[in-house]
């Protein structure tokens, strides 16, 4: 794994329409599989991707909060639906439509997470970029700690609201 975090670029690097990512993780979101579109576009060799932590790829554009609703839905053992801009290797970015749930032992608790992600709409990265543009400004405001994730988190339910929607019903309508 890369000690060193990889500074951002404005490179994009996209899907293709036909590809998945697919990647799995055990209970602390520790990565023990990803299918060669995972690697190929993280930028990163199977060995530094496996036993590094999912959040390897995390994009300083990513609001804190969304990562929050995503662990404690998928730790509730539901699945959940986002969009994510992902960092690479290179600092190019990357954006997924991300399909996350919980796999379950033979005992029906979860033993770890798949996520399976594949080429958004571009109609949705604009939506969601102006979104979490909004989210981290208010993070930035509050100056950080709870604060921030509290503020982030109050901007997204009064999105939610004014739209009239659930989180799902948006993610899936865009």
């Amino acid at each position: 794994m890369s000690a060193v975090r990889p500074t951002p670029t404005q490179q994009e690097k996209v899907l293709n329409d036909e590809d998945f990512i697919v990647s799995k993780t055990d209970l602390r979101g520790i990565i023990t599989y990803g299918n060669r579109v995972f690697i190929g576009i993280s930028g990163y060799e199977e060995s530094e991707l496996l036993g590094a932590p999912h959040n390897i790829l995390r994009h300083p554009d990513m609001p804190r909060v969304v990562f929050k609703l995503l662990w404690d839905t998928i730790q509730a053992g539901r699945e959940i639906n986002a969009y994510v801009k992902n960092l690479a290797k290179d600092g190019s970015f990357y954006w997924v439509f991300a399909n996350i749930t919980p796999a379950f032992d033979e005992r029906g608790a979860v033993s770890g997470y798949y996520s399976v992600r594949r080429k958004p709409k571009a109609a949705a990265i604009e939506t969601f970029t102006g979104i979490y543009r909004a989210m981290l400004e208010a993070e930035r405001r509050a100056g950080g700690g709870q604060a921030a994730m509290k503020a982030s988190q109050a901007l997204l339910e009064q999105t939610l609201q004014e739209k009239g929607v659930s989180y799902d019903e948006f993610v899936l309508g865009v």
